[in-house]
């Protein structure tokens, strides 16, 4: 059992296209005090995306040591690139006191749940399956046969949101990160909350 002083460890996932990092940077914004992972990857860096705050840009083999040395929380093969949640942020800022944020994957949502089940899990959805293709399309870094494997895929994925805990739309993302701010605060208040140990 916790107390309400204790971090929270949250997670968003939901399909490619709604908006997680959005809603990350949103969250984080009013609230600085809270800790944004920067997820790692074997994918070199687009446009605009910077070292430590979008990613960790690690080689193969740094990945694989990483993996093998058990500091991933979790770490998968996600349209062909490895990714993976780093543990050793997560635990010095959990330690520091610190609520701790991240995205990922559904199936990495999922073994995080299982691993950490104090762990408070949010599916992001987008308003409409028309909206979440045309998100899709527009992200611009993709080939168009990946734009078709991730229109597929998240269609799919839409059906996943009720296994986690809470499920919110982002319609407006000002109004979606004050529902992520409304959830950590009734989550801070549950005497029944599990510790988190990473």
């Amino acid at each position: 059992m916790t107390n309400a002083r204790d971090p929270l460890l949250v997670v968003l996932t939901g399909p490619s296209g709604a908006g997680k990092d959005s809603l990350l940077t949103q969250v984080k914004a009013q609230d600085p005090s809270s800790y944004v992972v920067a997820n790692v990857t074997t994918r070199p860096p687009r446009a605009g995306e910077q070292e430590g705050v979008d990613y960790h840009f690690v080689s193969k083999a740094e990945f694989e040591r990483l993996r093998r040395d058990s500091e991933l929380l979790e770490h998968a093969v996600v349209y062909g690139q490895d990714k993976g949640v780093p543990r050793g942020p997560i635990r010095e800022a959990l330690a520091s006191g610190r609520d701790v944020l991240l995205r990922t994957d559904i199936q990495g949502a999922r073994t995080i749940k299982r691993l950490v089940p104090g762990t408070t899990t949010i599916f992001v959805s987008p308003p409409s399956e028309p909206e979440l293709r045309r998100r899709v399309r527009e992200r611009g870094a993709d080939t168009q046969e990946q734009v078709q494997v991730r229109e597929e895929t998240a269609t799919q994925e839409m059906a996943a949101a009720p296994q986690f805990d809470y499920h919110v739309i982002n319609d407006d993302l000002e109004e979606c990160a004050n529902e992520i701010q409304q959830i950590m605060s009734e989550e801070r208040s549950r005497p029944d909350r599990a510790e988190i140990i990473v």
